[in-house]
């Protein structure tokens, strides 16, 4: 079961077809004859395919933060960037790290599993109880993050039911190069340390970045240190680019543990767990390659994740140790081509994915040894016509196999299992513009996501795996943009069976009675004068059980509205001011399935702030989260007959000042 060599198997075809938003693109199409001609279409688009684009050619309703956004707000790694900048729902980290889980569509306590996050089109989301690590990842190296909602297995498979995020780093031009040093300090001994650079020839690049930070975060025995460095090379030429990058992280972190409702009304800031302790540590290599070749670009990532966990949890005076050592291998070759077909632009994409995991865990109470082999195939092919009103139709189906492998022989409950399941993924999408300036699309489709090696571990019938969840999911949207504002709504539904999820009541994870997300999203954003911006971001999801003994009642964890707007003053003097403030409802606690909880997790409102002057190579900034110190909290577990605990307090008021060369 340790075994990392690639073993070719067969293969289940399948057909998938998507399409995203239009603008205007400069391609290359085939005429009839079968030659070469370059020319500009109407608006059409080429995101989605899982091949490079230019940042304005994002999914149609994608919600993009540029590299400029991330920087007026302050936001220091990738994760607060998606929540502050992007509007994406996020809870407090259970262990002292900035890597908060992100909620899209209202998934509750297990949003990461029903969510896929990519770097350069490597995926990060793995096949285990944990929250992607993006605080490793360089947030100075960021072009772009596109945050797309809704169901995207077609093209992203395994629990992409709430949607995508795509992390696009900065691709080199010829003979340029760039550098920074940064420096940061604040409150609760904040500090941090991010040094990089990078040179480009004429068809070569290097860059590299080597960062450090500590904190003793808001409470006691909650302290977080991390180093991390990413680097890499690559050959590039107007055909192509062929390159390798090695990211490394290390992790050290005391965890605070949770407290009772009245513990937290006492002093939020208390441990009840002084000495519980980890670590983590993680390395990454990465090898990609694009080629074009006529009309066809080629396109391949090759990596190879080694991932080491420590804890230490005292249950008085007795230490109980955990070590859990993981391995992933990701394959993922794919092929485009641009046509034309009665005058009308074509584009045909397939690929493959191919992931091996692996996971050994050493304890007193397990011995367990985890694998997990899936491959999937797709093919895609999107059709522009009508180039007036940019009109973009689309069908597709995705087929993917696991096979999973377990056993523990110190296991409580489950002690192995073996298994095997065959998901399909299928999608319809249409968009067209009406009338100027306003785009009205449509989307149909089903998503799945098959429990993980956690989720395994622990179920109703020992030694049975979980069924796999499927959501089916439909949504309507439309588009409305100018040279000074935009404006995107939606509305959506995803109907569940058989989601994936703990229950409280019978103390194992299981597959849920049928549920349901359904509600709609705005984004806005005006220009206002030359100075000033304004966005926001609004989402209401009633995410509810639909069937079985708790039919009607509400989902737990899941907040019901939650808002995030943003103010930027951005003068040519070399002054930028960044405000901003997120407002979240009231959720059940984690364990009120049957919705008799006398109270709910109180909603609350934050504000953040950041000031900056540029003198020069340098700029000065003072920020601040929290501004308010607002007492609340956002991961709460438990509510009986003894009252409510499980409670993880949130951060409070937290000031920070910087200071920024570039060179």
């Amino acid at each position: 079961m340790n075994s990392t060599a690639v073993q070719p198997r067969l293969l289940a075809v399948a057909v998938s077809l998507c399409f995203s938003a239009a603008v205007p693109l400069t391609v290359l199409a085939q005429d009839v004859a079968g030659a070469q001609v370059s020319q500009v279409l109407a608006p059409v688009v080429i995101t989605g395919s899982r091949f490079d684009a230019d940042p304005a050619l994002s999914t149609i309703g994608a919600t993009i933060i540029s590299a400029d956004d991330i920087r007026r707000s302050g936001a220091s790694d990738v994760n607060a960037a998606i929540r502050k900048v992007g509007g994406v729902y996020g809870r407090q980290s259970l262990d002292g790290s900035p890597d908060f889980g992100l909620d899209l569509r209202g998934f509750g306590a297990d949003s990461s599993q029903n969510m896929v996050i990519v770097l350069d089109g490597v995926r990060l989301s793995e096949n285990e109880l944990s929250n992607a690590i993006l605080s490793a990842i360089p947030i100075d190296t960021v072009e772009r993050i596109e945050i797309t909602r809704g169901g995207a297995s077609v093209l992203y498979g395994d629990g992409a039911t709430g949607g995508v995020i795509s992390i696009v780093t900065k691709r080199p031009g010829k003979n340029t190069s760039r550098g920074s040093v940064f420096v940061e300090g604040g409150q609760f001994r904040a500090g941090e340390v991010r040094v990089s650079g990078a040179q480009a020839w004429d068809g070569f690049a290097a860059d590299a970045t080597l960062a450090t930070q500590r904190t003793d975060n808001y409470r006691d025995n909650n302290e977080f240190k991390q180093t991390h460095f990413s680097g890499g090379a690559q050959w590039f030429s107007n055909n192509g680019r062929i390159g390798f990058r090695y990211e490394g992280a290390r992790q050290d972190t005391h965890f605070a543990g949770a407290l009772t409702e009245a513990q937290f009304n006492a002093n939020p800031r208390q441990t009840l767990t002084p000495n519980d302790n980890g670590s983590l540590d993680s390395d990454r290599f990465t090898a990609f390659a694009q080629r074009r070749i006529g009309a066809y670009d080629l396109a391949a990532d090759l990596s190879y994740r080694k991932k080491t966990v420590d804890s230490t949890y005292f249950f008085g005076a007795s230490p109980s140790t955990t070590t859990y050592d993981s391995k992933q291998t990701q394959f993922s070759p794919r092929v485009r081509r641009l046509g034309d077909i009665g005058g009308m632009l074509n584009e045909m994409v397939a690929g493959f994915d191919w992931t091996e995991w692996n996971r050994t865990t050493t304890a007193s109470y397990s011995a367990a040894d985890a694998t997990q082999h899936s491959k999937a195939l797709y093919v895609r092919d999107e059709l522009r016509f009508d180039t007036a009103h940019e009109g973009r139709v689309s069908a597709g189906v995705r087929r993917e196999i696991f096979d999973k492998d377990f056993s523990d022989p110190l296991g409580y409950g489950t002690t192995a299992y073996k298994t095997a399941q065959g998901l399909n993924a299928w999608e319809l999408q249409a968009s067209y513009l009406p009338v100027a300036s306003l785009t009205v699309y449509g989307k149909a489709g089903q998503s799945y996501r098959v429990a993980n090696s956690d989720e395994n571990a622990l179920t109703p019938v020992p030694n049975e795996a979980l069924q796999p969840q499927q959501s089916h999911d439909l949504e309507l949207g439309a588009s409305y943009a100018t040279a000074a504002q935009k404006v995107t709504a939606r509305v959506f539904r995803h109907n569940l069976t058989n989601e994936i999820f703990y229950d409280p009541t019978i103390f194992t994870n299981t597959n849920l009675a049928p549920t349901r997300r359904e509600g709609f999203e705005v984004d806005a954003e005006q220009r206002i004068g030359a100075d000033w911006n304004v966005t926001a971001h609004y989402q209401h999801v009633d995410a509810k059980f639909t069937g079985g003994a708790n039919n009607g009642k509400q989902m737990v964890l899941v907040p019901e509205n939650t808002l995030t707007a943003r103010l930027s003053w951005t003068p040519a003097s070399g002054q930028t001011a960044d405000v901003g403030a997120q407002w979240v409802d009231s959720q059940r606690y984690g364990s009120d399935f049957d919705n008799t909880c006398s109270g709910k997790i109180p909603s609350y409102t934050t504000l953040d702030a950041r000031y900056a002057r540029r003198f020069g190579q340098w700029e000065l900034a003072l920020a601040g989260t929290n501004l308010s110190d607002k007492h609340y909290y956002s991961q709460a577990f438990t509510c009986d007959a003894r009252g409510k605990s499980g409670i993880y307090p949130s951060d409070g008021r937290q000031l920070k000042v910087s200071a920024r060369y570039e060179f």
